[in-house]
Order: structure tokens, then C-alpha cells, then sequence
């Protein structure tokens, strides 16, 4: 039983180690966005503000809709997922509230539960 914690533990830290990565990349993009955001303004400068005004709309619409697909596709998954995650509850001799990670667990799913609220979902 052991080593089948370890081998868990050991996919928990890759699958950490993954998101962390794939969020550094998306701080990158979102700097290089500012970037060009703020490059915009020599439109303006050069008197042409509504080449600026087409370009931020753009640039914002843009990202609000993938950003905003994104996060309501991953809503949707986990929100889908609740009923499962629920039912993964330690227990203890047939006792879940006597189990020693039961208050962590509850408090984890939560969690969740909130993070699903702030992303839009009514159902949690």
C-alpha cells in the first residue's frame, strides 16, 4: 500500500509541476498582451484614436470570449464531476466522519464548490 501512495504522491507532483508550467505560459501570454496594449497607444498619438478604440475592443472581446469558454468548459467538467468527488470521501470502518482526513477532505471539496460559484456555475 506503500508504494501505491507514493506512486499517487509522485503523480500528484507531475500533474502540479504541469499546470504550474502551463500557468507560467499563460502569465507570459498575458504579458505580452499588455505589451501590445500598451503599444496601441501611438495610434493615438499619431491621431488616429479609433484605430486604438478598434484595436482594445478587439483585443478584449477576444479574449474575454476564450478566456470565458475556457473557464466554463472547465466549470462544466468539474461541476459534472461533483456527484463522483463527493463519493470519494475517506472512511473510516464504514465511518466517514470518524476517518482522520475527513475534515480535510470536506473542507477541499469546498473549496471547490466556491471556486465553481466564482466561475459563474448556479448548479453547485
Amino acid at each position: 500500500m506503500d508504494s501505491n501512495n507514493h506512486a499517487i504522491g509522485e503523480a500528484e507532483r507531475d500533474a502540479r509541476t504541469r499546470i504550474t508550467r502551463h500557468l507560467q505560459d499563460l502569465h507570459r501570454l498575458h504579458l505580452a498582451l499588455a505589451e501590445e496594449s500598451r503599444a496601441l497607444k501611438r495610434f493615438t498619438t499619431e491621431g488616429q484614436a479609433g484605430v486604438e478604440i478598434a484595436l482594445a475592443t478587439e483585443m478584449l472581446e477576444q479574449y474575454l470570449g476564450a478566456s470565458g469558454g475556457f473557464v466554463e468548459n472547465m466549470r462544466g467538467r468539474f461541476e459534472a464531476r461533483l456527484a463522483l468527488l463527493r463519493r470519494g470521501e475517506p472512511a473510516f470502518g464504514g465511518r466517514p466522519g470518524q476517518a482522520p482526513e475527513h475534515g480535510g477532505f470536506w473542507l477541499a471539496f469546498s473549496r471547490l464548490c466556491a471556486v465553481l460559484r466564482r466561475c459563474g456555475g448556479g448548479a453547485v
